[in-house]
């Protein structure tokens, strides 16, 4: 293969940029797994809404978090583009994945089996999201991954989304719920930057010669963010006001058999 390996930078920024990713990801998490705690608590007809917005919520957190790392994102001697339509498409499958896995909390209870199914599929969700959004750059250059750190990278998803879904719907209180957002952040964002150390980046000689100028990725990401930023914080909204009370110790009815005595008076 022509050409040779750019030299890649993923934090061009310095800590800006994975800083307030980090911060984007709290966020996302914090109003999905308290979207979701609330729905547990609730009659199953009036879960849906709080679930889906608990799984819009922490897809955009996801995906928000994913797309301010990359504007630190560079490679020597190449412009960088993004197809937008590859790059909304992460989005749709970061909140479709993630919301299997919270409905799945939502509805089949909080028991070992389905946390752990529940944070697999989160974790995936996490997972497949980065490597959809980075399939989506386009740059005069060839991508490759090291496989094992791959693995890696997914096996901290699964993990910490595991933990956070946990903490969120097993310890109470205002710190505990504040754990388990740093934990789903920690998911997100470690997972983010060891997939990133798995990259290696061929150019193409045709991008040596000519990829220096034209947008920064700053520039190029920066209006695609706004909706998804602007909707986690009318989210934090309509979770600020909901009720402080509705939330309480969650229960799952279980199926009783039916009675065939006379009901005492």
């Amino acid at each position: 293969m022509d050409g040779m390996y750019g030299t890649v930078d993923g934090f061009t920024y310095g800590w800006i940029t994975p800083v307030v990713a980090y911060t984007m990801a709290c966020l996302g998490a914090a109003l999905g797994l308290r979207c979701t705690v609330r729905a547990i608590v609730m009659e199953r007809s009036r879960r849906a809404g709080w679930l889906a917005l608990g799984a819009i919520s922490i897809g955009s957190g996801i995906w928000t978090m994913h797309f301010i790392a990359m504007m630190g994102f560079t490679v020597d001697q190449v412009e960088i583009n993004y197809d937008k339509s590859i790059t909304f498409a992460s989005l749709a499958v970061a909140i479709a994945v993630v919301g299997a896995g919270v409905f799945l909390v939502g509805f089949f209870g909080r028991g070992a089996p389905v946390l752990l199914a529940a944070g697999v599929i989160t974790g995936v969700g996490v997972a497949a999201m980065h490597y959809l959004g980075m399939a989506g750059m386009k740059l005069d250059a060839d991508l490759a991954y090291n496989s094992s750190t791959v693995y890696l990278s997914i096996g901290i998803a699964v993990a910490a989304a595991t933990a956070a879904l946990w903490a969120a719907v097993s310890v109470k209180g205002f710190v505990a719920s504040l754990g388990a957002s740093l934990i789903m952040g920690v998911a997100v964002t470690g997972m983010h930057y060891t997939g990133m150390a798995a990259l290696r980046v061929h150019l193409h000689d045709s991008g040596i010669a000519g990829g220096l100028g034209g947008a920064s990725p700053a520039a190029i990401l920066a209006p695609v963010l706004i909706g998804p930023v602007v909707f986690l914080f009318l989210a934090g909204v309509v979770v600020a006001l909901d009720p402080p009370g509705v939330v309480q110790q969650p229960r799952y009815e279980p199926v009783r058999a039916p009675s065939h005595g006379r009901r005492p008076r």
